[in-house]
């Protein structure tokens, strides 16, 4: 199993001697597992298909409807409230010589009136609650595989993007090995113009060069950057089943919060618009991985 899409759709409709199914399967995005039951009622059945679903879906909002027709009459339960009955024909009957019309109704009317007629399927066999869960992971199944479609692309996507930022990093390496040489030559600059072009203390100017040129280092935030980088190529391209959703966010945050850093120590001009370019990256892949699971 590769890393998935939280989206996904299926409907299959299924026989049995006893019943006739239509699963209809929808897989949306969510923090979280969340399942939604639209179909008929079906007890306990129920319960064991979101255990099913769980066990393949970690992550998204799934909803599941189920409609069902039952090809045997044996399987329903009528009961009929006797009295009640009696009572609406004895009324119907007095109204009915009263007007001296006769009156009738129908049975579909008869169905219509309040706590007469109850109509109760009877409870579901050993072998049709196997036969929908059977067919409840068929068409799981077909979601599950529309979510890894999904999920490729996606993954594609954001190892594109992390390529890019892998790129930025490389080059910002390059670029920040000749920072302190670029604060040497400003420093040297700034005390010129206010010494008027006098003698210069070569040792407080070297000191003061160490200090900015520690204080400017970006070495920590591109070794930092490189590691959460490898971390996301390896999360994108894992073929384990685990969600990678949250992760990837965690590390897209952590990415631009050492771009923040690096800008803001950045005393070159060549830095900084790699910084933000990692940024406007990093920013495309959080949007992307909203959608993974």
């Amino acid at each position: 199993m590769m890393i998935q899409s939280m989206t996904g759709f299926a409907e299959k409709s299924f026989d049995s001697p006893t019943i006739r199914v239509k699963v209809s399967i929808k897989s949306l995005n969510h923090r979280f597992f969340d399942w939604n039951y639209k179909g008929v009622p079906v007890g306990e059945v129920e319960n064991r298909l979101r255990v099913l679903c769980q066990d393949r879906i970690k992550r998204g909002r799934i909803e599941v409807s189920l409609d069902l027709d039952f090809h045997d009459p044996s399987s329903w339960d009528i009961r009929m409230n006797e009295g009640l009955l009696e009572k609406i024909l004895v009324s119907f009957e007095r109204i009915s010589t009263r007007l001296k019309k006769e009156m009738t109704f129908s049975l579909e009317n008869l169905f219509r009136i309040p706590q007469l007629v109850e109509l109760k399927r009877k409870e579901f066999s050993a072998s049709e609650m196997a036969f929908l869960e059977r067919r409840f992971l068929r068409t799981l199944d077909e979601v599950v595989k529309t979510r890894r479609i999904e999920g490729r692309k996606t993954a594609a996507q954001i190892k594109k993007h992390l390529q890019k930022v892998k790129q930025a990093v490389g080059r910002i390496e390059i670029r920040a090995r000749k920072q302190p040489r670029t604060v040497e030559q400003r420093l040297r600059q700034r005390l010129a113009e206010l010494s008027g072009n006098g003698p210069q203390n070569e040792e407080r100017l070297s000191e003061e060069v160490a200090y900015l040129t520690s204080r400017y280092d970006v070495s920590e935030e591109l070794q930092r950057l490189k590691s959460h980088l490898d971390a996301a190529l390896k999360l994108v391209t894992s073929r384990k089943g685990e969600p990678a959703g949250k992760m990837l966010d965690f590390i897209a945050q952590e990415l631009t919060r050492e771009a923040n850093t690096l800008n803001s120590k950045s005393q070159d001009i060549g830095i900084t618009r790699e910084g933000l370019l990692i940024k406007g990256e990093v920013e495309s892949i959080r949007q992307q991985v909203q959608n993974l699971e």
